[in-house]
């Protein structure tokens, strides 16, 4: 929680106004209670029937047994009902966790036992893989499902009578749990409140130039931080704008999908603005798109200038982090920022530090590591009191672990990541946590996973292995096999294999990324 002053001050200078979710979609009934607030193929949900289904949810949920305070696993994919499930558990006062459709049984296990959840609510199949077999991993003798159940409680049996719900949460309590891009082993949970989110989702929608009129593409999963609050579905929300979900972000699903539903704002993260760009190509633009929202990861300046010749709307690079801190943009900025920086932050009250190795604040303009404190970034991780003794500074700043360089004008130039994560076009991989999966392997000694450098990802990822003697050949398909029957998210399975005698060591002992990815560089050269 944010030391009283702090919080004291956010109150004061009007970021923190008093709002829970539910007040949220409430006053939208109230206000925009006919028009249409969530598009889901030819499926259209307004603004009074979505509050309605969640406080019929919220009911059906409660009796149930799930209350205030309760943690409940969310995994389901870009559907109408996705809203319905995450309004219910915010009228409660119930916490979502929120999983992403790629997570497979070692995510949903540990999210289901960290947060001790109540209960898990998934999908049936989603892209030709049945979720209903990760509820044996999952833990809660409670499990959830939209669409054909199984064994399971299905999602449709439980809308009921909102008549004798309990009274909300209130706004300084913790609204769910999203999961970190972190470095060291599995995600670690983030606790954001209904405060300190919806301000950061209200700033964002008058960045960004939201109104009722606004149409929003969502392409990347909802349970994206990007995707929900950058602006994204929550801030189409406040603005009483309309939400179009993709099932899928291929051009042939994509662009026909923004033509019919006359999209006028849409966020990617860099490999599916390229897909994009090469499929519009030579043709006539998207008429109804304003403006294109990519980050996740860094955009080159050389797709960066294509966009607007190609698809015929403006660029906003965004640049932020589930755990707070977001810089954009702007709309009206010059192309030289537009093309060539992340944008700067929401706030005044966004505290930035750029330090060295030794915590000392480097010269403007260089490059450091980057620090961040303000009234919607976090001030530590959900019970991982150790973990923040290190990701956090004793007076409160976020240890990013991006390195980045910040120009006279206050924009940020993102230059990579101090830590030992992939950024696999936009989905964060935490090399520890891959190599604690392939040291179970019984054929590998020891396992270091290192980014490699991809045109069209950013970074693709490659496991070394050191294998134990007298084995038989490892090869990429066995361990990509094996890693999967372990239940390991697909995005997270190495690309890439090689197996090495030893591992380079640094001169403290420890495993010498830096001279791997050279070793990597060389024999791609070769």
């Amino acid at each position: 929680m944010w030391p009283e002053e702090f919080a004291r001050r956010y109150r004061e200078r009007g970021y923190w106004t008093g709002q829970t979710f539910d007040d949220l979609l409430r006053e939208r009934a109230s206000t925009h209670g006919d028009r249409v607030a969530v598009v889901d193929g030819d499926r259209h949900v307004t603004y009074r029937e979505l509050r309605d289904n969640a406080l019929r949810l919220a009911s059906g949920l409660h009796r149930l047994g799930v209350r205030r305070g309760d943690r409940v696993v969310v995994q389901l994919p870009n559907a109408a009902e996705y809203f319905d499930v995450v309004f219910a558990l915010f009228r409660l006062g119930a916490l979502p966790v929120f999983a992403l459709p790629a997570h497979r049984a070692a995510e949903i296990g540990y999210f289901c036992a960290h947060t001790e959840a109540v209960a898990y609510v998934t999908t049936d199949v989603h892209e030709g893989f049945d979720h209903r077999t990760l509820a044996a991993a999952a833990g809660p003798a409670t499990v959830i499902v939209a669409g054909s159940p199984g064994p399971f409680t299905a999602l449709a049996d439980l809308y009921d009578d909102p008549a004798g719900l309990p009274p909300g949460p209130w706004p300084g309590e913790t609204a769910f749990l999203q999961l970190s891009g972190g470095s060291t082993g599995l995600p670690k949970l983030i606790p954001r409140t209904h405060d300190d989110y919806l301000y950061s989702v209200r700033a964002s929608a008058e960045i960004c130039g939201l109104t009722q009129d606004s149409v929003y593409l969502a392409v990347l999963p909802v349970a994206h931080n990007f995707t929900m609050s950058s602006p994204g579905v929550l801030g189409v929300f406040h603005a009483g704008g309309r939400v179009v979900l993709a099932r899928r972000a291929d051009p042939a699903t994509v662009l026909p999908l923004i033509a019919r539903e006359q999209v006028t704002i849409t966020a990617v993260v860099p490999p599916l603005a390229l897909l994009w760009l090469d499929a519009l190509s030579g043709k006539r633009g998207l008429s109804s798109l304003q403006v294109l929202q990519v980050g996740g990861a860094k955009l080159a300046g050389s797709v960066a200038e294509r966009i607007t010749p190609v698809l015929g709307c403006k660029l906003q690079q965004v640049f932020g982090m589930a755990e707070g801190l977001v810089n954009y943009t702007r709309l009206d900025d010059p192309d030289e920022v537009v093309l060539h920086t992340q944008g700067r932050p929401i706030s005044p009250d966004d505290e930035l530090l750029v330090l060295d190795d030794d915590d000392r604040p480097v010269p403007p303009g260089t490059v450091g590591h980057l620090l961040t404190r303000g009234p919607y970034t976090i001030r530590g991780y959900w019970r991982a009191d150790e973990h923040n003794r290190t990701a956090f500074t004793a007076d409160g700043f976020y240890r990013t672990g991006d390195l980045v360089r910040v120009r006279d004008d206050g924009y940020l130039v993102v230059e990579g990541r101090a830590k030992d994560q992939i950024n696999r076009g936009g989905e964060k991989i935490a090399a520890e946590e891959v190599e604690n999966h392939l040291l179970t392997h019984p054929a590998v000694h020891d396992a270091a996973v290192v980014a490699v450098p991809d045109p069209y990802l950013g970074e693709r990822s490659c496991a070394f292995v050191v294998v134990r003697d007298g084995v038989a050949p490892l090869t990429l398909p066995a361990v990509r096999r094996y890693l999967r029957e372990r239940g390991l998210a697909g995005y997270k399975i190495p690309d890439r294999l090689q197996v090495l005698d030893a591992f380079p060591i640094t001169g403290v002992g420890k495993v010498s990324r830096r001279e791997l990815r050279a070793a990597l560089r060389t024999l791609q050269e070769g």
